[in-house]
């Protein structure tokens, strides 16, 4: 089988690291016919916007790619170019798994946690209002009047949107990867006791799914400040985390660093038969076209792509093989060597050839 998959380069390092990944998936023997579009900031000059419409239509399209990190200029119309791809597409989970890899400098060991963050809702949802314009001025005063409390009339807002219908689809989506991949418990998120009509629904909403996954995966609730401190002390509780938006967000970082660091995390976009997947990271503009970067978040997102699509056994090696690299330390980039300036330290691609020729 030959499977057509969208390649987004990126900008930055973005086409540096995404060439590897795209040597490593080849080298697994799977048959894919890449099909290359454009994004970022690289292509305004050329389309007028980092988001070209024929890159959206070619996800549609495919249903499946794989993207390089993108920057997102500042006065293009967009917060973020990946944020407005994951909003187009409905890329309502975001699933970002961290486990420790032997080799890699880390005050931790033995970590395996998936966070599991839904993506189109909460703060980030972008429902804002300028502090200072009429339009806040008069919602000040409405929420003031129905709410029956004080707020400055200097401030800024955001408003937060948490639906019963988000929060269940995002849970079931958490309890039903446990239950594909073998993980015992699900961990759900929030801030309830202060923010009980969004944060609280989101509880609840949890608890409704959970029901149906009784006697097969754990369920439990922790509050998000709580969590953070449990993470940094004991992380061999935790299984798969189930956050809303913003919480995932910061969690996910907490997380890699638990690893030591977003350069070997990955991560991946899904939606109803339709996902992208990519690495955490970001664009990293000035090492670009130095050949230096780190490939391994990429490369794994990659790996998660595999999974995706049902190649266990090329996921399962690929992953086999970063693994044994960087456990070697021989053949790594300048970040994975005990000192940074260690000159045996290897380029990008280097690093993919020493993983093509492990697999």
């Amino acid at each position: 089988m030959v499977y057509k998959i969208t390649l987004i380069p990126g900008d930055g390092i973005g086409p540096e690291v995404s060439e590897a990944a795209r040597h490593c998936v080849d080298a697994t023997g799977v048959k894919i016919d890449w099909e290359i579009a454009e994004a970022g900031a690289d292509v305004i000059p050329k389309y007028g916007t980092p988001l070209p419409a024929s890159t959206l239509a070619s996800i549609r399209k495919n249903k499946v790619a794989l993207k390089g990190p993108l920057t997102t200029p500042i006065g293009t119309g967009f917060r973020s170019v990946n944020v407005a791809i994951r909003k187009e597409l409905d890329l309502y989970a975001c699933l970002r798994p961290t486990r420790s890899y032997k080799g890699v400098r880390s005050r931790y060991e033995n970590i395996d946690l998936v966070i599991v963050r839904e993506n189109t809702e909460d703060l980030y949802a972008g429902i804002e209002f300028e502090e200072g314009k009429p339009e806040t001025k008069t919602l000040i005063s409405e929420i003031e009047k129905l709410s029956k409390k004080n707020i400055r009339p200097d401030s800024g807002l955001s408003i937060k949107p948490i639906s019963v219908s988000g929060s269940k689809r995002i849970a079931k989506f958490a309890f039903e990867y446990a239950v594909r991949h073998q993980r015992k418990k699900v961990t759900a998120i929030s801030k309830a006791n202060i923010m009980k009509f969004t944060d609280g629904l989101f509880f609840s909403a949890t608890r409704e799914v959970a029901k149906d996954y009784e006697g097969k995966i754990e369920y439990e609730e922790r509050l998000i400040d709580n969590m953070c401190m449990q993470l940094v002390q004991k992380p061999e509780l935790y299984d798969v985390l189930c956050l809303p938006n913003l919480y995932g967000d910061i969690l996910s970082d907490l997380c890699a660093g638990l690893i030591g660091g977003l350069g070997i995390a990955p991560g991946a976009n899904l939606g109803e038969g339709i996902a992208v997947f990519e690495a955490i990271h970001g664009s990293a503009p000035k090492y670009a076209g130095q050949n230096k970067v780190n490939p391994t978040a990429m490369i794994l997102s990659a790996v998660l792509m595999l999974d995706y699509l049902g190649e266990n056994d090329a996921a399962r090696r690929l992953d086999n093989a970063v693994a044994a690299v960087i456990a070697a330390g021989k053949d790594v980039t300048y970040d994975l060597k005990p000192d940074r300036n260690d000159p045996t330290a290897v380029g990008t691609s280097q690093m993919a050839d020493a993983i093509i020729a492990a697999l």
